[in-house]
């Protein structure tokens, strides 16, 4: 299922959504300028999270910065053009709402932190990985998990695969965003027996629950909760 629009209206324009979503095509369009594989790996292996290495400096400076840097910087290197056209897309159309919902500081703190947990989820899974791991796609999750606790009633207009016909559904976001997350568990799952994967299915695991409960602890108090589709 590809998300295409939400019916939530945010009442702000979603400032650090575009922000983020600008810096990843930033530092894509760097990546393509470095022109061989050997450069683009060691870029992903200097600022992508390698499960390995990041377990042993944790181990050893567990509150040093430089330790949970590749943690961040991570967020913002992605792998190919469809891998950051699909989190950016999913940000563009989910992103915005949970933005008015926290207001620009708390996004951007949620955002990061979505992004970490993420990475730690891929990281207990994968212990012993030295496969670079980059990607949006905890950080992005986390967006998932919070739009799926403060908007379950909204509902998301997609493309949706059936055979082989590909078909536009408006569908309830609970039901959209309860599928996605089935995929990646089931998916996850998967991986742990059979560890030869390209995805950090586990990645999208912990972004999402850690966003499902972020949300209840970074929301507004003042906020006072929109969950009903345009007229």
């Amino acid at each position: 299922m590809i998300p295409l629009r939400d019916t939530i209206r945010s009442r702000r324009f979603p400032v650090v959504t575009v922000t983020i979503i600008t810096l990843n095509v930033i530092v894509f369009l760097y990546e393509l300028s470095l022109g061989s594989a050997t450069l683009l790996h060691r870029f992903a292996s200097q600022y992508g999270m390698i499960p390995a290495v990041q377990l042993h400096m944790i181990q050893e400076a567990p509150f040093s910065l430089s330790t949970w840097s590749p943690m961040v910087t991570s967020m913002f290197i992605h792998g190919g053009l469809m891998h950051i056209i699909g989190n950016m897309l999913y940000l563009w159309v989910f992103g915005d709402n949970v933005e008015d919902v926290l207001g620009k500081a708390r996004f951007v703190a949620f955002y990061l932190l979505a992004g970490i947990a993420g990475n730690i989820g891929h990281l207990l899974a994968n212990p012993a990985s030295t496969v670079p791991t980059i990607g949006a796609s905890g950080a992005v999750a986390g967006v998932l998990g919070a739009y799926f606790i403060t908007f379950p009633r909204s509902r998301i207009l997609a493309l949706v695969p059936f055979l082989f016909i590909i078909t536009f559904m408006e569908l309830p976001a609970v039901l959209f965003l309860f599928l996605w997350f089935g995929l990646q568990l089931l998916n996850g799952l998967a991986a742990l027996a059979i560890p030869a994967t390209t995805v950090a299915w586990w990645a999208h695991i912990g972004g999402f629950g850690a966003g499902m409960i972020m949300i209840k602890l970074l929301r507004q108090h003042h906020y006072r909760k929109i969950d009903k589709t345009r007229s």
